[in-house]
């Protein structure tokens, strides 16, 4: 079927399960939750990039807080 539509038949067969897994006819990962994971995933990274970078800025403050005043 996919050679008679000019798709690869893997490509095919790929998006007939991602159909069914969104229809609940199969279990796996729907496209909405896959979405979701993506969304979340990227959320992750980028407060994880903040908290490093709060991090550094805190032991820098921390450092400067330390050193004797030069009155």
């Amino acid at each position: 079927m996919g050679e008679q539509l000019g798709i690869n038949p893997e490509t095919l067969r790929n998006w007939v399960q991602q159909a069914e897994f969104d229809a609940g006819d199969r279990p796996g990962v729907t496209t909405d939750d896959a979405q979701r994971i993506a969304e979340l995933k990227r959320e992750v990274r980028e407060l994880r990039r903040a908290n490093a970078i709060l991090k550094s800025a805190s032991a820098f403050f921390a450092a400067e807080l330390d050193r004797p005043s030069s009155r």
